[in-house]
């Protein structure tokens, strides 16, 4: 089970699943904390998959966002993980060219990297699958 990331030579590929409307942020096998935790902060939410061999890692965009907002949320993450130095792929079928422009000036301007508004807003009562209350 390999994955597009570690087939593209990149640090970061994010795409759309085929058929589905999944946007997946893959990470080379062995990726670092430190690109795995940029994800997280940037707004997907990180998955794993342990098998006896290997502990699969990836990301993917929150299932409660809107195709746009997925779009924003992926693209947004571009210029925060240029800057981090990392080597990134987005496909085109995910890019907004207005929420790159947005990151790109947050990140000339020194903010934090966020994820973008639309990413941040969580419908009244959802939860992620498998979450308890306490």
């Amino acid at each position: 089970m390999g994955n597009r990331a570690d087939d593209d030579g990149t640090d970061v590929t994010i795409y759309r699943k085929p058929l589905t409307d999944t946007v997946h942020a893959d990470t080379p096998t062995g990726a670092p904390e430190p690109l795995l935790a940029l994800l997280d902060t940037l707004g997907f939410e990180r998955r794993t998959l342990s098998t006896p061999g290997p502990i699969y890692v990836w990301h993917e965009a929150p299932a409660h966002l809107d195709e746009d907002a997925k779009k924003q949320l992926a693209t947004h993450a571009v210029p925060w993980l240029h800057k981090a130095g990392y080597v990134v792929h987005i496909s085109d079928d995910v890019w907004d060219a207005a929420a790159y422009t947005n990151a790109a000036t947050a990140v000339r301007d020194h903010r934090a990297p966020t994820p973008p508004s639309t990413a941040a807003a969580v419908p009244a009562g959802w939860r992620p699958a498998g979450s308890h209350r306490q």
